[in-house]
This record gives structure tokens, C-alpha cells and sequence, in this order.
């Protein structure tokens, strides 16, 4: 078997002693400013990263994507940066753009839009392959900067509050079990989420697809049902998140003055650490507004119960 860990470490190596961009982003990160909200039995954390304006304000309707160069497709990458197959279908990438002390983008080798159905296994492997890593997709119109080209992120274990988090029987606890896969959800969270856990890659996905398409008859004008996923792989067990949504920003996000905060919510947010570029909106993001957020972007905990009553 391929050691992926190993060769992503010599990756990063290389391409922040070669690439200028990269090498200047990571030791960004250590002047990064970080605040902490607390609520009741977890915290989200708050994220001050100037170099993360650009994602956040990605304009991502069609004509947009139409009218811009993909920046994921190989010919269109800068000239510095390198990358290692993953099988014949994926290439990894260190992202140049980090919110992670180590953070990957895997991008398809297709230009094919991001699309999570037929591809959840791949998300598995990855997760297997890179046990030091968080897997993470976030879908069309969920924080996919790149909505025409597929692609999964992944940073270091240990960053994302929600890792923690899921072990706290007062927050999260199995309500069933199917072939060897539990499923387990959510409560006082502030966020619906279905998190399933398991060994076989096989009923993992199956038991995805389920979901998927429950979801997807509730919304059968969009391409696929708006989602976040978290994955990681721990000895030889999956986990899971999943969290459907409601819409892509909140209105904050496109108020004017001072109520605007300027924060458009992906996998890494929902996860628990909340990203914001400017600093007047690091400053001034309150407990209120973070819950306002979650309840806006997010499926409530009711309503994710009542959908995965026929996965029960």
C-alpha cells in the first residue's frame, strides 16, 4: 500500500522550500487571531484570516464560473505548484490559501463538477489514506469556491472543535445501528447532523446514498441536495459528519454596513471554527450572530431527526 502520509509530508517540504506564495501563507498563519464563544457544553472558534477573502467572497453563480479560467484544471495551476496521484483519477495539492497548519486540496483529474454522488468513496479512501487528516467536501453553493470542478479539501486532525465534540454523550449518541454502521445525531448543537460511523466502506456509503437521496427528493431542481461533509479514519473505523442545508450565505453576509459580516460558512465553519477575512468582523461577531448563522444555513436538529426516520 502506498504511504500517502509520507509522501504528503515530503510535499509540503518541497513545495514551501520552492513556492514563495505558499511558504509566505503558512508563516501567515502564525500571526492569525483566534477568539473563542462559548455555549453551553462546546465552543466555536472565530478565525481572523485576511488571506481567505478571496473564497469567502467568491462569486459562484454560473456566469461567473462561465466567465473565469478553472483554476483547479492543470493548465491553469501556477507553474510552482506540484502535486502526487492519488490513484488514476485525483492529483493532491497542498493549498496555497491555508486555514489549516497542513491543508490539501485533492482535485480530479477531469474538469467535472462538484458532485458528491459516485464519489463518496473517494472520499473514504482518502480518509484511510491520510489518517492525520479531515476529508472534507463542501458542495455546490456550500462553500465550494471551484462548483465546476470536483474536488475534496483535507487539513490536520485535532483543529475542528466537532472532532472533540462528537465524543460527548450529552451533545451526540447512536440512535440506531444498520450492518455494522451507526448512526448517530445531534442535540444542543446548534446544527443538525447526521454523523455515521462504521468499518465498512461498503454500508457507509450505502447507507449515504440513502440519505442523499431522501434529501434530494426534497430539493429536485438543485443538481445535488446542499451538504457539508467531515471524514476521517481512526485505526479501522470511519467518521462521518454530514450536514445538510438551507442556503448558501446568511444575510449578514449580504447586509450593508455595520450589520454586514462578511463570512460565507463551508465544512471547516460548520465544523466548528468560523472563518472570518476581516477584521472588523473577527472583532465584532458575537455568540448571537454565530447561532443566528447556524440557524439560517443549517437544517435544524428536528428536522435532520424527522429525515433520517427511514434510515432507522
Amino acid at each position: 500500500m502506498t504511504d500517502y502520509s509520507q509522501k504528503v509530508r515530503d510535499l509540503f517540504e518541497g513545495q514551501l522550500r520552492e513556492w514563495a506564495l505558499a511558504r509566505d501563507n503558512y508563516s501567515r498563519l502564525d500571526g492569525v487571531m483566534v477568539r473563542t464563544l462559548s455555549f453551553p457544553g462546546y465552543d466555536i472558534s472565530v478565525q481572523f484570516n485576511p488571506g481567505r477573502i478571496t473564497s469567502s467572497a467568491a462569486k459562484v453563480d454560473a456566469k461567473s464560473i462561465g466567465a473565469r479560467p478553472c483554476f483547479l484544471c492543470e493548465k491553469n495551476r501556477p507553474g510552482e505548484q506540484r502535486g502526487i496521484p492519488f490513484g488514476d483519477d485525483y492529483i493532491i495539492l497542498i493549498n496555497p490559501f491555508p486555514i489549516f497548519r497542513r491543508h490539501l486540496t485533492i482535485v480530479s483529474q477531469c474538469h467535472t463538477p462538484q458532485r458528491i454522488s459516485g464519489n463518496f468513496d473517494t472520499m473514504l479512501s482518502l480518509a484511510q489514506a491520510l489518517p492525520d487528516y479531515v476529508i472534507f467536501y463542501n458542495g455546490p453553493q456550500c462553500g465550494a469556491s471551484a462548483p465546476d470542478h470536483l474536488h475534496f479539501q483535507a487539513g490536520n486532525r485535532g483543529f475542528l472543535p466537532i472532532e472533540k465534540d462528537v465524543e460527548n454523550p450529552s451533545l451526540c449518541r447512536v440512535v440506531d445501528e444498520k450492518d455494522g454502521t451507526d448512526l448517530l445525531l445531534w442535540s444542543s448543537y446548534g446544527r443538525g447532523i447526521l454523523t455515521l460511523r462504521g468499518s465498512g466502506a461498503e454500508a457507509l456509503t450505502a447507507t449515504f446514498s440513502r440519505f442523499h437521496d431522501r434529501l434530494a427528493l426534497l430539493e429536485p431542481d438543485r443538481p445535488e441536495p446542499m451538504l457539508n461533509i467531515l471524514a476521517y479514519h481512526d485505526e479501522e473505523r470511519w467518521t462521518v459528519h454530514i450536514i445538510p442545508r438551507r442556503v448558501h450565505r446568511p444575510q449578514c453576509y449580504f447586509a450593508e454596513g455595520d450589520n454586514r459580516i462578511l463570512l460565507s460558512p463551508g465544512s471547516v465553519d460548520l465544523g466548528g471554527v468560523f472563518i472570518t477575512p476581516r477584521g472588523e468582523d473577527f472583532d465584532k461577531i458575537s455568540a448571537e450572530d454565530v447561532t443566528n448563522i447556524l440557524n439560517e444555513v443549517c437544517l435544524g436538529e428536528d428536522e435532520l431527526k424527522i429525515l433520517t426516520q427511514e434510515l432507522l
